[in-house]
């Protein structure tokens, strides 16, 4: 038998990538990488309508584009025949959600609808929802509902109740025009399949839906809005499907677009983070995967359920089968050195990098690693796109500590890396006071590959061993992992996701142990980290708060 390859697609913030994996060793044999057009969208809308604050947009075109573009690149750069190629899978970024006619078109599709801002798909971190998720999470509350326990006594405004309770509080008539809402990345594989199959990982993670209990309760919904009293059966699906199922087979007309071979399998779709966690081989609880890009998403494995404040979700099976997948993570992470980098450094760093003939963010990390531990006196809140965990709070802002005229550039670069690995120290720290052990780190995308500096000083902060990731494209590997599931074994894939992990998986050889004497200095700087993160956070000082409404109100106003 010939060699057989599975295809993973990943769709992130800015752009979607493809895979191509051999299945008998987990090899990726080519990738390609394709930018979204219309990229994020939190300005204007392509016509021109201008966007009110922390709205996220994108195009739904974009996505099919991707596979357009990217498989037929991997599949020249390989030379692949593709009737050896058996199964594709992705994931996405999440929640995603868009609203969509009866024939599964986006209703920013239609010309008459493209100038409001609601008939387009909500990015993950559209945050213009808080007023909603404040009044979902207040009347859940006064309800006693259950569910608020397994999200760690908050649903976020990244979410798509709230996300779905903004259209209808502001555009009533795109509400009732949907047929339905989607997540996108069920909406892509729709599109690949011709078949609505929502995945349990969305669902559980970021739609309240629970294995056992489904979803809330029709008086619960009514209690938001009496229109929302069966938004389930109107608007969603009471149909989930687990991931490492098959969702379908590739119609003729996706196999035209993308060169691929028309009915091969295609996996139920899944999330980003949580479909990394096969691709670097964890099978266990007590090991925590960091996946680092423009935000960090945190999943671990549990066989039980406990109770963590400030978590984004545990979910029965929604990581593997067999587990309580635990989520939790922080909205700013590579977004927040870019900010840095956009606004904050001047042209004369820039010169230098352009002659040592590196990026800006090499050049600042070259100098931020002369540094010691401290040596700044700098501290940071890394709330630049608010907090996801523990507080769940989309309003929290950002804040430097310590600056004075001699302050440098790379300082305060360290200073904003610092700030996410406390950061990740609260959350770990949370989940280990509640019963959830967390004994190893692991780490993947780009940031975990490429900044060894910053590795290090998570080691130092957590004062935990950190493996990295061998793929340089986890989630796009855990997706081809998925989708050899998909195709089963007797087509050349695996009968289960166990199965292909323990083969497809892997971690580089090298850690990063903490440096003891790191170790002690960064445990005095967290302590000050803690003071002013409850002090800002937990309702001290809304100041922040305060701030961004007097910025919301002059604009509104001008």
């Amino acid at each position: 038998m010939s060699e057989k390859y599975s295809i993973g697609v990943d769709y992130g913030t800015q752009s979607g990538r493809a895979v191509l994996v051999e299945t008998k060793t987990g090899n990726i044999i080519a990738q390609a990488v394709k930018e979204y057009t219309h990229g994020v969208i939190d300005n204007v809308l392509p016509c021109g309508v201008k966007l009110k604050p922390d709205w996220a947009l994108q195009h739904p075109a974009d996505y099919i584009e991707v596979l357009e573009i990217t498989i037929p690149e991997i599949l020249k750069k390989s030379n692949v025949n593709p009737s050896d190629i058996i199964g594709i899978s992705i994931d996405f970024t999440a929640c995603t959600i868009l609203p969509i006619d009866k024939n599964g078109i986006p209703l920013c599709f239609y010309k008459e609808l493209e100038n409001n801002p609601h008939a387009w798909l909500k990015l993950w971190k559209h945050h213009a929802a808080q007023y909603e998720a404040n009044k979902l999470n207040k009347i859940a509350e006064e309800r006693g509902e259950n569910f608020l326990k397994r999200y760690g006594g908050k649903i976020s405004s990244e979410w798509l109740f709230p996300k779905i309770m903004q259209v209808l509080d502001e555009a009533p008539e795109i509400y009732d025009l949907a047929d339905r809402f989607i997540e996108a990345t069920d909406w892509v594989t729709m599109q690949m399949t011709g078949l609505e199959k929502r995945n349990n990982c969305t669902a559980g993670y970021k739609a309240i839906w629970s294995k056992r209990d489904g979803y809330p309760s029709k008086e619960f919904f009514k209690a938001l809005n009496p229109k929302l009293e069966n938004v389930v059966d109107e608007k969603l699906s009471q149909n989930i499907y687990s991931i490492g199922q098959k969702a379908g087979e590739l119609t003729k007309e996706m196999a035209e677009k993308t060169g691929l071979i028309e009915g091969i399998a295609v996996g139920i779709a899944n999330v980003d983070a949580h479909v990394s966690i096969p691709a670097v081989g964890i099978f266990e609880p007590a090991k925590m995967l960091m996946i680092m890009g423009t935000s960090t998403c945190d999943i671990l494995l549990g066989t039980e359920e406990k109770l963590v404040p400030g978590i984004c979700g545990v979910v029965e099976d929604g990581v593997l089968p067999g587990f309580f997948g635990y989520e939790s993570g922080q909205s700013c992470v590579g977004d927040h050195f870019e900010w840095f980098i956009k606004n904050c450094v001047p042209n004369e760093y820039y010169d230098a990098a352009h002659k040592k003939g590196i990026n800006i963010h090499q050049y600042l990390t070259e100098k931020a690693q002369k540094l010691k531990p401290g040596e700044s006196g700098l501290l940071a809140l890394d709330w630049w796109n608010g907090n996801r965990s523990c507080l769940v709070d989309a309003d929290l802002t950002g804040m430097i500590l310590g600056m004075t005229l001699s302050t440098k550039p790379e300082e305060i670069y360290r200073a904003l890396i610092e700030a996410t690995a406390y950061g990740k120290n609260m959350i770990i720290n949370t989940f280990e006071n509640s019963g959830v052990p967390i004994n190893e780190l692991y780490a993947c995308g780009g940031i975990a590959k490429k900044n060894p500096m910053m590795m290090q000083i998570y080691a130092d902060v957590t004062n935990k061993e950190i493996f990295i990731s061998a793929s340089d494209q986890t989630p796009a590997l855990g997706s081809a992992i998925f989708g050899a599931v998909a195709a089963g074994k007797e087509k050349g894939g695996y009968d289960s996701v166990f199965e292909a992990a323990k083969v497809m998986g892997k971690v580089e050889d090298y850690t990063y142990k903490p440096i003891p004497e790191n170790v002690e200095v960064y445990k005095k700087l967290y302590k000050e980290f803690e003071i002013l993160h409850d002090y800002f956070g937990r309702g001290q000082n809304n100041v922040m708060k305060r701030l961004k409404g007097i910025k919301a109100e002059v604009k509104n106003n001008a």
